[in-house]
């Protein structure tokens, strides 16, 4: 049995490797960026040789900075951006197009026209999802659509579908394998919740053929073993599987119903673990699988604002406002307050609880007195006032408040904005000691899968708090600032 799990948390502007051992001990870390390709307003695109290449960097680096021989690793876990839709050619492994990103918006006009059509009550009941571009499903129908020979080839088995995790199973297993976990299958709008399968009804309703998709398997488990990757011996068993979030509330220890986590990433992500059954949302919030691990099959409401930490990379890249994403904090705090600067962070239009993918960013309140300070931390106070609106929504459908919740993503290191965050929600936010709960929890999930770790409970012993932020702000003050948001939100 091998002393070391590795596990690869594939995200949307990098993919990172982790190492750890029994007791967690991080014994290396390595992340690598990729490419970010935006061929037309709001259409995002990535290259999958990228992230491929990324993915091989960084397993060959991690092994070698911790001075460990490959053949030491006791399994490998994976974890992903979720919905990025990948189409390939079963026999080469070669995709036919570039990935379509979570984030992109063309098939919004597909979307209107089912909404239109009266079919988003189906979805939902089915799926627990909203008609977004944001899934997976109108993005396969596109690819069919717009790729020549395509649809032909899909309906003849030569295609495969996946979502990140597919796709690189497939990579890794020498394409022995093409399968997804029930969390990424949540959230290509074809699988039915409470079946845990595909759903003919949604496959014909997007037009989408079975002959394409991936097996669905549990979260935990082995579900192939490595062939043929430069670095990796073969047979390393493939255990654990997870989308990013529901990753983060596995690695947070969110076993319990009730506990959530939010993740502070490219996007910021609110999950609430709700326990066996789907949790219907009346606020515009999602429903979606937890994980399953052996027969336990866990539940999650889920809020979801698309754009956070990639509103501090646009100020570093597209207005050079900053050098690195880690200036912000230190900008923003040249200035005691934002002046009445107020940023929508609607860069990829709004998710819950308003799903309005038309929306656009917005700065208001800038006059001649305005500074790069104001803008920086209006940036910051944006995606806190995003992640209220997901608190108030989600604790109207559980039925019941969050006392506290849990961090963790880069920008859950930002002290200005995990302040701010629990002066606006008046409760106390947890930071981990270790904050790479996305690469942990599919760690955890491989390790249980293979004997590594032997329960749940052996892991919650491990989750320690880093940090606790205390609210501060006067109601006065917090109810002002959200009249303020209020009214910004409704002009995006």
């Amino acid at each position: 049995m091998g002393s070391y799990i590795l596990s690869i948390d594939q995200g949307t502007t990098g993919t990172t490797a982790l190492l750890l051992d029994k007791r967690l001990n991080i014994k290396a870390r390595v992340n690598r960026e990729f490419r970010q390709l935006f061929p037309k307003p709001g259409w995002v695109e990535h290259d999958f040789e990228d992230i491929w290449m990324s993915t091989q960097h960084v397993i060959i680096k991690v092994l070698a900075e911790a001075g460990i021989h490959a053949k030491s690793l006791h399994a490998i876990g994976i974890t992903n951006q979720r919905e990025t839709t990948v189409l390939w050619d079963r026999r080469t492994g070669k995709p036919i197009h570039n990935a379509i990103v979570w984030q992109c918006r063309r098939t919004a006009d597909q979307c209107a026209a089912l909404k239109s059509a009266g079919k988003e009550p189906l979805v939902r009941d089915r799926t627990g999802l909203v008609l977004d571009p944001y899934f997976s499903a109108t993005k396969i129908r596109w690819l069919l659509e717009n790729v020549k020979g395509a649809e032909a080839r899909a309906r003849r088995g030569e295609l495969a579908f996946g979502t990140i995790d597919s796709a690189l199973v497939s990579r890794l297993s020498k394409h022995s394998a093409h399968i997804t976990d029930v969390t990424n299958a949540s959230r290509t709008l074809l699988m039915d919740l409470r079946k845990l399968s595909w759903s003919d009804e949604l496959c014909d309703l997007f037009g989408v053929p079975k002959e394409i998709l991936p097996e669905i398997r549990g979260s935990s488990g082995v579900v192939a073993q490595t062939k043929g990757v430069k670095g990796l011996p073969d047979g390393i068993p493939i255990a654990g599987i997870a989308g990013d979030q529901q990753a983060a509330l596995v690695g947070q220890a969110c076993f319990t119903p009730g506990e959530a986590k939010c993740t502070y990433g490219t996007g910021a992500f609110l999950l609430m673990n709700v326990g066996r059954s789907p949790v219907a949302s009346a606020s515009g919030l999602l429903s979606t699988v937890a994980w399953r691990i052996g027969d336990e099959v866990a539940y999650a409401l889920e809020g979801s604002a698309f754009i956070a930490g990639a509103a501090v990379q646009w100020l570093r890249d597209g207005l050079g406002l900053i050098q690195k994403s880690s200036d912000i904090e230190a900008l923003a705090r040249t200035v005691p307050h934002s002046n009445g600067v107020v940023f929508v962070p609607a860069l990829a239009g709004l998710g819950a609880p308003y799903w309005r993918p038309q929306a656009r960013g917005l700065f208001a309140g800038i006059d001649r007195g305005t500074k790069r300070g104001h803008l920086a931390r209006a940036v910051l106070e944006g995606i806190a006032f995003q992640i209220h609106d997901l608190v108030t929504a989600m604790e109207k459908d559980a039925g019941q408040a969050l006392p506290a919740f849990r961090v963790d993503g880069g920008a859950s290191m930002n002290d200005l904005l995990m302040q701010f965050q629990s002066d606006l929600l008046g409760v106390p936010i947890e930071r981990p000691r270790m904050i790479e709960t996305t690469a942990l929890g599919a760690a955890f999930l491989a390790g249980l899968g293979t004997g590594f770790w032997s329960s749940k409970e052996e892991i919650r012993k491990t989750w320690k708090v880093g940090k606790r932020f205390m609210p501060r702000m006067k109601v006065e003050e917090r109810e002002t600032h959200l009249a303020r948001w209020k009214e910004m939100v409704a002009r995006a």
